[in-house]
């Protein structure tokens, strides 16, 4: 079985992590083990496993790891007007590395600077810092937003508009405890439901044109 690998990140901070606790140690043992614990804490929050990502066109996947908390009807502009909403909530114990949905071209991305209200809070949806990017499949288009959580918040994107991406790509992560939302349009059959364990790249969030 292959090891999940870490992202880059994740090393530097659980290696600096690491150095204090060899620091401390001389000086007082629990702090010492405090760091150590955080540093494979911080190897554990930022993996990056496998998926093993389905090829079927007509599939519109899971962007990521979670719980969904909520499917809503909504209205958008980049994804033709109306269409469905599927939240998913991200605990500090998931994997945070989002995947892109479908195949397709970066269309669109917007950034909004906002509040740290904790994200399994619906209010975090529309007042948190948050990432959307837009994604034309030509067949379809969807749209990801990455809404950043209460503690140590930060968005990361690896993708810039213009960007192809794979279906199952990696969009980018946000750190410790957030909500990612994906966007779909009303061709999109939704197949999932409140309350299901989804894996990013993986778990198939709707099926198209059906």
């Amino acid at each position: 079985m292959r090891k999940p690998s870490i992202i880059f990140e994740g090393k530097v901070y659980s290696t600096l992590s690491a150095l204090l606790a060899a620091l401390a140690y001389q000086y007082n043992q629990l702090v010492s083990i405090i760091f150590v614990s955080f540093a494979g804490f911080l190897l554990f929050f930022f993996r990056d496993p496998q998926r093993n990502i389905p090829s079927d066109s007509n599939l519109v996947l899971s962007p990521a790891d979670g719980r969904v908390t909520k499917i809503d009807d909504v209205e958008s502009e980049f994804i033709g007007g109306r269409g469905k909403l599927v939240s998913i909530f991200l605990s500090p114990f998931d994997v945070h590395v989002n995947r892109s949905p479908i195949e397709g071209r970066i269309d669109f991305m917007e950034y909004s600077r906002g509040r740290n209200y904790p994200a399994f809070l619906t209010k975090a949806s529309d007042r948190n810092e948050s990432n959307l990017i837009g994604i034309d499949g030509g067949q379809t288009k969807v749209m990801v937003k990455q809404i950043a959580g209460q503690f140590a918040r930060r968005i990361v994107t690896w993708v810039f508009q213009g960007d192809s991406v794979g279906m199952g790509g990696k969009l980018g992560m946000i750190r410790f405890g957030s909500r990612t939302e994906l966007f779909v349009p009303e061709t999109v059959d939704v197949q999932v439901s409140v309350g299901d364990k989804v894996r990013a790249g993986e778990s198939i969030i709707g099926i198209i044109g059906r």
